[in-house]
């Protein structure tokens, strides 16, 4: 899987967290092989709240999703996946909190998890992923994010 590779306590990144990931981060849903990314040609309708963006993930890439941690409240959190300390953790419900109802919902959907699995999943692997996602503190473009699940 390469640039995730231990990114996540345990190990490997299943596909549906994957697919969650991909959707938050890049809007992209992936395929049944993991070079096969590609956005989908007909997307569900996204609510007019959650900032979608064509390239950029249900919130518009990586800094969308930092964006929406800090509008919740959760800044010093976001900041610490992205700056070169040690990463907080931040618990399923304010992250469903963070990112809303609508989001959580489309992508439970994608993945065919349920909400709460997938925000389990989700706060366990964030901060290893954006971790992993700005080695230098730095975020990435939305284009060099989408290129890390392609690899």
């Amino acid at each position: 899987m390469g640039l995730f590779d231990n990114a996540v306590p345990g190990g490997n990144i299943t596909k549906p967290l994957m697919i969650a990931l991909g959707a938050l981060l890049v809007g992209k849903m992936l395929t049944g092989k993991s070079e096969e990314a590609a956005a989908p040609q007909a997307p569900a309708p996204t609510p007019a709240d959650t900032g979608a963006s064509a390239d950029g993930g249900l919130l518009g890439g990586l800094g969308g999703l930092l964006d929406k941690l800090k509008d919740a409240g959760h800044g010093s959190v976001a900041d610490s996946w992205v700056g070169t300390g040690q990463n907080q953790q931040i618990n399923p419900g304010d992250l469903g909190s963070a990112l809303g109802p609508a989001v959580i919902r489309e992508i439970a959907q994608r993945t065919g998890m349920n909400e709460q699995e997938l925000l389990q999943q989700l706060s366990t692997a964030l901060p290893g992923v954006v971790d992993k996602l700005t080695p230098n503190g730095q975020i990435p473009q939305n284009h060099q994010v989408a290129s890390a699940f392609n690899s």
